[in-house]
C-alpha cells in the first residue's frame, strides 16, 4: 500500500478593518485553522484505508475476515503526533538487504535520517528507498519509514508499523504518525513484510495511527 497524500493546505485569514486584533490573536486563529486541516487529512486517511480493506481487489484480509469487516481500529486523531523533522540526506549510503517476515530479502538504501521532537524529546529514524520500486513512475519519490515503539504487542501490532513518505524539496519533512499503518502480514501470513530495523525503535509510546487487528 503506497499512498500519496497532501499534508497541508495554505489558509488565508481575511480580517475585517473594523476588528482590532493583536498579533497573538491572529496567530491563534492560524494555528486553529492548520489543526483543522491536519485533522481533516487524518480522517481522510482513515476513510481511504478502510475503503481499501473492504475492496476484495486490494484488501489484505482473508475472505472470511473481510466479509464482516466494518473498519480498522485507530487511535483518536492527535495533531501532537504531526511533527516537522529535519531531513538529512545520506547520499553515500550503500544498498543492503532488509530481512522480511519470510525468507525474502528486500533491497533498501538509507535515503535519509529524520530528526524530530516529540513530547520534548529528540528522536532519529532512518528512512529507506527501494531501488527497484523507484523505477515505477508513481513511486519515483517514494520513501519508506518503518518503526517500532512501546505500544507494540499491546495496543499495536507486535512487529511495528509503517509510514509512507515522499521526498521533500528542502531539508525538512512533515511526519504524521496518525497515518502509521500495519504491515500486511499483520492481517494475512501469506504476505512478506520488511522487518523494522532495530535502529528505528522509538523508546516512547506512539498513541496514533492504526491499532492492532482483532480477528
Amino acid at each position: 500500500m503506497f499512498n500519496s497524500r497532501i499534508w497541508f493546505v495554505l489558509c488565508v485569514l481575511i480580517l475585517s478593518c473594523r476588528q482590532e486584533k493583536r498579533y497573538h490573536d491572529v496567530k491563534e486563529e492560524v494555528v486553529a485553522v492548520a489543526d483543522n486541516d491536519k485533522l481533516a487529512a487524518i480522517l481522510e486517511f482513515q476513510k481511504e484505508l478502510n475503503a481499501e480493506f473492504k475492496d476484495p481487489e486490494v484488501s489484505p484480509l482473508a475472505d472470511r475476515h473481510r466479509k464482516n469487516f466494518e473498519g480498522l481500529e485507530f487511535f483518536k486523531p492527535d495533531t501532537n503526533y504531526v511533527v516537522q523533522a529535519k531531513f538529512m540526506r545520506t547520499p553515500d549510503a550503500l544498498p543492503f538487504l532488509m530481512p522480511t517476515s519470510t525468507d525474502r530479502k528486500s533491497e533498501e538504501v538509507v535515503y535519509a535520517i529524520v530528526e524530530f521532537q516529540l513530547k520534548g524529546k529528540t528522536y532519529e529514524l532512518e528512512v529507506y528507498q527501494n531501488p527497484e520500486l523507484i523505477l515505477e513512475e508513481k513511486y519515483t519519490d517514494y520513501l519508506f519509514l518503518p518503526f517500532t515503539d512501546l505500544t507494540n504487542g499491546k495496543e499495536t501490532y507486535g512487529g511495528g508499523r509503517y509510514l509512507d513518505l515522499r521526498i521533500p524539496d528542502g531539508n525538512t519533512i512533515v511526519i504524521d504518525f496518525n497515518k502509521a499503518y500495519n504491515p500486511y502480514c499483520a492481517y494475512n501470513k501469506k504476505y512478506s513484510c520488511p522487518l523494522v530495523p532495530s535502529v528505528n525503535n522509538l523508546n516512547t509510546k506512539i498513541l496514533a495511527g492504526v491499532k492492532a487487528f482483532k480477528k
